[in-house]
């Protein structure tokens, strides 16, 4: 039973390996906001069975990818990539209040702005791997 266990971690690590090496960065923006969200979930939910150490655990995750995402923004992009630095840092804030003080709220708050933003990455990165085709097609390199 172990040895089965340890067998489908592995090939999902291996996948999500892959999904990352081969994703465009509209996809991996889109996959650390869903991972934000699980994570966010999974400490909304230790917090409300009073399971202290799973919701500071996943409470840590969700602010690393807020910091990863934080990190990867070019604020020399404009207003745009200005704005969504103040949003994450907003959002890492918010995520250390709810750790600290285990409190729902701010976890709730960071929650559904995440899920606002969500669809307008998804619909970029659909739109991504389309841009990228008709580029190498102007170029001459397909």
């Amino acid at each position: 039973m172990l040895n089965s266990t340890l067998l489908q971690q592995r090939a999902q690590e291996q996948y999500l390996r892959m999904q990352t090496e081969t994703a465009s960065p509209g996809q991996l923006v889109v996959m650390l906001y869903q991972g934000c969200l699980r994570f966010i979930g999974r400490a909304r939910a230790g917090l409300a069975e009073r399971d202290w150490d799973t919701a500071r655990v996943n409470f840590l995750k969700a602010q690393d990818i807020l910091a990863e995402l934080l990190g990867s923004l070019n604020l020399e992009m404009g207003e745009i990539s200005i704005n969504l630095f103040r949003l994450y840092e907003y959002m890492h804030r918010r995520l250390i209040e709810a750790n600290i003080g285990r409190d729902d709220a701010p976890a709730a708050e960071v929650e559904r702005l995440l899920r606002t933003l969500l669809p307008a990455w998804e619909e970029a990165a659909r739109q991504q791997p389309a841009a990228a085709s008709v580029a190498m097609l102007q170029s001459g390199a397909a």
